[in-house]
Formats: C-alpha cells, structure tokens, sequence
C-alpha cells in the first residue's frame, strides 16, 4: 500500500515542502530511506523501528520503502521520525488515511515512542499554511511556536500511541477505546504563548554619570540605525552605554517579531515558544568562533550576527577577536544578510544589526587618559589598532571617544534624562524615515540608504555641502565615509526635527569620522 504524509524540511530559515511517501511491499523484510537523506534521517529507522515496537505497533513484515520528495534536495535532521512512522502505520491500514491528507507532521521519536522536539517548527508551520495544509502536529515542546502562524490549526501529541488514539478518533467517534478523554489529551494546548520580556530593558540610560558624548552618540545610533565604535580606556563605561542602546529602540513590528522568532527557533533558542516584544542583544565573547559569529555548522545554522537581527550586536574587546572573523563582517554590514555555502549547501540568514564595538586605544588600555600609567610604544599601539582593519572601519558611522570618569563626576555627578525620554525622540526620528523612505522597498532608516540615493534623498544645504567637501579634503575621507557623514547628518536633523539638512549637522557629523587606517592616533 502506499501513503504520502505533508512535513517540510528547513534551509536557513526557510523552510520547504516534502512528501513523505511510504510503499509497503511483498519481499524480504527491509526497511530503505531514498531522497537525498543525509546521515541524521538515515538514523531515524532505527528510532522509527524501536519506536514503533515499544509503542506497541511493530514493523510491517514487508519491504519497506520510504522517499523523501523531491529527492533531489538534500533532507538532514530528525524531524522526519513522526511523518515516517505515521506514514508507516497508515500503509500497514493501522490507522485512517482521510485525516492525514491535510494534515503535516514533525517531530524526532525518542525509542519508546514519545514526541521530542525539533528545531525550526516555526519555519515549517508558516510553509504548511502557505501550501494549503490546514493543521499541524507538533511535539508538546513546539506547541507555542507554531501557534504564532496565523490560520493554521496546531496538534500536540506527547506520544505515538496518544497520536494514533486521537487519529482514530477523529476518524471514527464509535471506535474501540475513543473516549473524549483521548480527544481531550490529542488535542492539548501545550504551552501557552507568553510575550517575552528581554533583560535589556532593565537597563536605564539615566544609571550613566557624565559621558554626555557617548549619551549622545547612541541616541544618534538608535534614531538613523548607525553602527557605533566606542574607544576609551577600562571602566569609561563603554559596556555600560552599550547595554543601554536596545532601550532607545522602538519595540519590533510583527513582522519584525516572526522573523527573529524564526531565527531563533532555527537555533533551537525558541523552544518556550514566546515571541519577542524587544529587540535581541547579542554579546558574544571575543574567543567565539568564526562559525560561533557568522554561522556554519552541519546543518548550516545562524550564528550571533543573525540571533542579533533586528537588534544589537556588541563586540567588546574588538581587537581580540578572531582576524577573519571580523573581516566577514564587511559583507552582512552592506547587504544585511550573511551568505554561506557547505558542501554543496548555500543558504541565506537574515542578518541587519546594529554594529557596537568596544575597544581599548592601547595594549595596556590608558594611552591618551591624561596620565603617565600608560607603558605601550607607538609601535605596540600601531600594532594593536591594526587588528581591525581599515574596511571595517570604514563601514562603522560614528566613532567615539570616551574618557575616563572624574572624581568629581562619580561621587557628585548626577545621571542624565532617563531611556524613555531619549526613546521617545528617537521614535519620533524614526517616524519621520518611514514617511520619507515609504517608496523605497527595504529602506526604513537612514543608515540603510543605499549609496545611489544618499544624494537624491538627503537634502542640504549649499553651505552644509560645501563643508562635506571641506572635510573630505581635510581628513581623506573615501567615498563610503562622504556618504555616511550625509547619512549621520540627515539623522541629526530628524532628531531635530528638520526638513532640511544644515550645516551644523554636517559639523557634529563630520566629528564622529575618523581617518580609515586604524594605526593612526583617535
């Protein structure tokens, strides 16, 4: 007999569709998986098979053949466990076939037969839906990240046996053993959706004594979506400032909210099943790997830069970071999305963030403090700015200097306005891009201007663009920098509320540039 079961298989964070066609046949007992199943699937017969017996089934004495279609696209992971052993009851004519035809299974099969979860359910809910299928069985664990999808009914079965009784059921109401019970326990809510509250708004900008230039460099960061780089000797607050930034954003649109969910259940980090009100703050340590930033892995899965989508991505200790892992970063800061390919594998992770990076100037981390502590020659300090590279510097807007706190202004010093208030002028800068940037797909702030509208889009002054051109005649700036100077100015004047892009603006614009070669004194 043969059956063909609805699931879908991820890549990226796209997932799609797959048929699981099962064929039972006269012949020496076998048990084959075709289609282009890598390792992790091959796997599943001997889960699907013990499975099934502690379940109290057993395999069918006869050759079994399972395809993964299409079978020229390669299928990894353990999802495929639920849709192949139900496709192999049904074929066995051990459970109804009418209810599995608008019906999509996933999910990994423990040896005694129970539900485990999987990564990336919410990606394979949203591609059901958008093929037509009306419902999904999920494992208890995946419940609440399916039921984001709108217009998809979503089924939990914590085992086999509780699946196969809820499907028979379904079938036949009258059936031996159905009893609303089992219809009450097949069709469990699981864990509830519960909105989730990110750490980060614990974090307010009015705890920040003195620092007035870095207040202000990341409130400008927050209103034009700006990448910043702090430099400043130990305990200036670089950390601290850094912290504060996702509190001045405005909160993620629904869109907005699904996608990072979708990231984030691809990790395997969305298993509670909550979708973000706030957007993410990734910190990862300066040892992480290169795969650990940018992604990698088998299967290919997102690293920190994509977890940050939508939100912050805060490298400290910028210098200690792994040479080639730094210089990937050059690609997604333009494009907004990292692109790898593994053995024949390419995918695509969404990945715009809002780059902040944190530095010492120095080796020993006091050059330039006002005092005589710092021990490292130009050299060494040449040598230590050197590990970032020129490119990638070029690709940060605002460039910051911090200083070390006073006596004075530790012990006296009071803290400034507090997030909400600096929040609420950077909605309003935000507000004024959408409008400005409605008819360009993918434009939503100003730093995501692309280079061949800067000009078209940022009006200014005569006076305001002839000092652009004295800057770049001054400081060398390349063509890259000229355009985010006009992008950091046309920031300034949305936080001001100005149509127009003054003079004033380009000046404090112009101080947040810095020449491109990292060895020369900030």
């Amino acid at each position: 007999m043969f059956v063909r079961i609805h699931t879908a298989t991820v890549r990226g964070i796209e997932a799609f569709p797959v048929r699981v066609e099962v064929n039972l046949a006269s012949g020496l007992p076998a048990f084959a998986v075709v289609g282009l199943a890598q390792g992790s699937v091959r796997e599943g017969r001997e889960r699907v098979g013990a499975a099934l017996k502690n379940s109290g089934f057993g395999l069918p004495n006869r050759r079994i053949t399972v395809n993964l279609a299409p079978a020229d696209v390669q299928k990894a992971g353990t999802a495929f466990d639920v849709p192949i052993a139900v496709g192999i009851l049904a074929a066995a004519g051990a459970m109804p076939t009418g209810p599995l035809e608008q019906t999509g299974f996933v999910g990994e099969l423990g040896l005694d037969g129970t539900l485990r979860p999987v990564p990336g359910v919410l990606s394979v809910a949203l591609c059901c839906r958008d093929q037509g299928i009306d419902r999904l069985v999920v494992p208890p664990e995946n419940a609440g990240e399916a039921r984001l999808v709108d217009g998809l009914e979503v089924i939990t079965a914590a085992d086999l046996r509780t699946l196969l009784g809820g499907l028979m059921c379904e079938s036949d109401a009258h059936a031996v053993g159905c009893s609303p019970p089992d219809r009450q326990i097949f069709n469990s809510p699981g864990r509830p959706t519960v909105p989730g509250v990110s750490p980060t708004c614990d974090f307010d900008l009015r705890d920040v004594r003195g620092q007035e230039t870095g207040r202000r460099a990341i409130e400008i960061a927050a209103a034009g979506g700006h990448n910043l780089l702090f430099v400043g000797p130990p305990g200036s607050g670089k950390t601290m400032l850094a912290r504060r930034l996702p509190g001045l954003l405005p909160p993620l649109s629904k869109d907005e909210a699904i996608e990072v969910a979708r990231i984030h259940s691809v990790a395997g980090l969305l298993m509670g099943g909550d979708l973000p009100e706030h957007r993410p703050f990734r910190a990862p340590h300066h040892s992480v790997s290169y795969a650990g930033l940018n992604g990698g892995g088998t299967p290919l899965r997102p690293g920190e830069l994509s977890l940050a989508h939508h939100g912050v991505l805060f490298l400290d200790e910028l210098p200690e970071f792994r040479r080639d892992a730094l210089e990937m970063l050059r690609q997604p800061l333009e494009e907004g999305c990292v692109r790898l390919s593994r053995a024949g594998q390419w995918v695509r992770f969404p990945a715009r963030v809002l780059l902040v990076g944190a530095m010492n100037p120095c080796p020993c981390g006091f050059h330039g403090d006002g005092s005589d502590r710092c021990c490292c020659d130009p050299a060494a300090i040449a040598r230590y700015r050197g590990r970032v590279s020129g490119p990638l510097l070029d690709r940060v807007d605002l460039h910051v200097g911090l200083t070390s706190l006073t006596v004075e202004q530790m012990t006296r010093g009071r803290g400034g306005e507090a997030s909400r208030v600096v929040a609420e002028r950077v909605g309003d800068a935000r507000d004024r891009q959408l409008r400005r940037y409605a008819a360009h797909a993918g434009v939503f702030t100003n730093a995501g201007i692309p280079p061949g509208l800067v000009r078209r889009t940022v009006q200014a002054t005569e006076k305001a663009l002839g000092l652009v051109g004295q800057a770049v005649a001054r400081s060398g700036l390349t063509a890259r920098g000229f355009d985010r100077v006009l992008r950091v100015a046309r920031t300034l004047a949305d936080l001001d509320g100005a149509d127009e892009v003054r003079a004033a603006h380009v000046a404090e614009a112009v101080q947040y540039r810095v020449p491109s070669s990292p060895s020369e004194d900030r």
